[in-house]
């Protein structure tokens, strides 16, 4: 029997019957129907065109990815966006994939797939300048079907370039940012992150500020970059590790093995140790090694040893004098607290010497209802330059003494309230009461990169200098500070420090010292008194330094 055509109406609405071999397929001719069967007919242009539906086939994944793959391979981008389900984004990422990552060749091997994902290998040759390296790694794919046109198509998203990849990033191939560096100490020792572990967030610190101050050249990577351009750390290949140049320190290596040695195995333990007369950073050791830097970017309360500085202040202001005698009561109120002294000892008809050497609290609160709330702030800045911006050549914190009121303006006197150090901070203003005179730290001399260093707005006066010089000579010899420091004579100075912290059982131990041109401070957290715990610190670094 020959198939018939008939024209019918149904509804009002024309459509074609197809008769034949015991079935009919009905279509609306101006609309859309689904097919009970997973498709969609339309006919909006006169032409029927079946929409699919579903999942595609096996046979759809394997053809598509094929498909796909082979016009990436052949560095058809655009015929490879188009296979995508967006194309414009699809073609701007593959483009940059071959120009951004200098990809001369790449090879892509589809694998066994996996329902709609496809996995493939990554064979791809990277050429910048004169430098060839082969490039492989493992990608995946997924098939998904087209709501619009029902067309196999790859999903699209930057892990299809590289599984690393994320939303706004891209892959460039370049100079690795700065050289690496050849950090040496000041009599050209080689200082390395595997010989000195301590050092190295410092090190790795000064190869990203002062690696194109060098000699060096930097390598060639090909690694991940976000939307702007800038590097997000995660290098995909290094085609050359390029060439370090010299980086002169001012550490000195003895003493910095020294200051790890005395550190070690005592938790969050740290010290720093300076020149007086230069402000030059001889060793900064932490403990753990790996942990933070509490050395130099540490942010605590010093205790007692900020006795230094406000001691500074009362005999600049007449308040104190070494020989003249000061109260020392068991306790002191002012602000709405009462200060009390360790174990509540008192000092009667004692000096303000002996008070210092002792360590006695009370006798800087009796002296707080005589101050304003900024003096404390104004000596600690315009004499020891502390909380000025520091250019030391890595990270730091340059030390805190806000003005405070009532109570809290009291205990900043005793280093408690809102005062913060770190022994970075305490050993420069052990070397400056040494010297005389504050001069900012520094790790890399100012000449490699003419940055301007912090000073202070006045110097101490004379006398007092040689007051509180004796002030710390005494606590060395016969106060707190004797047993860590016995047996040192000549220009010798210290200072201990207790820190209570909320929620600690035990206080932050602080020592800070001087001993001719060289000044330390340590600092050991919930270990208690600081002559027990960090003094003995200090004195392994004193003792190295000669």
């Amino acid at each position: 029997m020959r198939d018939t055509q008939k024209m019918a109406l149904i509804g009002g609405v024309a459509a074609v019957v197809v008769g034949g071999t015991g079935f009919g397929v009905y279509a609306l001719v101006g609309g859309e129907s689904d097919d009970g069967n997973g498709s969609v007919t339309s006919s909006d242009d006169g032409n029927r065109k079946e929409v699919k539906k579903g999942p595609p086939s096996a046979a759809e994944v394997r053809t598509t990815a094929q498909r796909f793959l082979t016009a990436w391979s052949a560095g058809n981008t655009a015929k490879a966006a188009e296979l995508t389900n967006d194309k414009s984004q699809a073609a701007l990422a593959l483009k940059g994939f071959r120009q951004g990552a200098s990809i001369s060749k790449v090879a892509l091997s589809p694998r066994s797939a996996s329902g709609s994902q496809v996995p493939f290998g990554v064979n791809a040759q990277i050429a910048y300048g004169q430098q060839r390296s082969a490039w492989s790694y493992d990608s995946a794919l997924e098939v998904v079907r087209d709501e619009k046109t029902g067309d196999a198509v790859v999903n699209w998203k930057p892990t299809v370039l590289n599984p690393k990849l994320k939303t706004g990033q891209s892959i460039k191939t370049g100079k690795a940012g700065t050289p690496p560096i050849k950090a040496v100490d000041r009599n050209g020792a080689p200082l390395t992150k595997e010989a000195h572990p301590m050092l190295g967030s410092v090190l790795d610190d000064l190869r990203k500020r002062y690696g194109d101050k060098t000699d060096g050249r930097p390598g060639v990577e090909t690694r991940i970059v976000d939307a702007k351009g800038k590097d997000t750390g995660t290098t995909l290949r290094t085609l050359s590790k390029g060439t370090p140049g010299t980086l002169k320190t001012t550490i000195d290596k003895k003493l910095q093995v020294v200051a790890e040695q005395a550190v070690k195995g005592k938790p969050k333990a740290s010290a720093v140790a300076v020149q007086p007369s230069t402000g030059e950073l001889r060793a900064i050791a932490n403990s753990p090694a790996d942990g933070f830097n509490n050395a130099l970017r540490g942010s605590l309360a010093p205790g007692s040893t900020m006795k230094v500085i406000s001691s500074a202040m009362l005999l600049d202001k007449g308040l104190a004098s070494p020989g003249k005698a000061h109260p020392c009561p068991k306790y002191s109120t002012y602000g709405g607290w009462k200060f009390r002294n360790d174990d509540k000892f008192e000092i009667k008809d004692g000096t303000f010497a002996q008070s210092f050497a002792r360590s006695c609290n009370t006798a800087f609160i009796t002296q707080a209802k005589k101050l304003k709330d900024d003096d404390l702030t104004k000596e600690a800045r315009e004499v020891f330059g502390i909380g000025q911006n520091w250019q030391v050549g890595t990270g730091t914190f340059d030390g805190s003494v806000p003005v405070q009121s009532d109570a809290q303006m009291a205990s900043s006197l005793i280093g408690q309230g809102g005062v913060r150090m770190n022994p970075l901070n305490m050993a420069s203003v052990a070397a400056t009461v040494q010297s005389g005179t504050f001069r900012q730290p520094v790790i890399v001399s100012p000449s490699l990169d003419d940055r301007t260093l912090a000073k202070a707005s006045r110097t101490m006066k004379p006398q007092v200098n040689n007051d509180l010089k004796g002030l710390m000579k005494l606590t060395a010899a016969s106060g707190t500070a004797a047993e860590p420091m016995a047996g040192l004579s000549g220009d010798v100075g210290a200072k201990t420090g207790s820190a209570e912290v909320d929620g600690q059982k035990k206080p932050n131990g602080w020592f800070t010292a001087y001993k001719g041109d060289i000044a330390v401070a340590a600092v050991v957290p919930a270990s208690g008194h600081g002559g027990e715990n960090a003094g003995p610190v200090v004195r392994k670094v004193l003792d190295a330094a000669g």
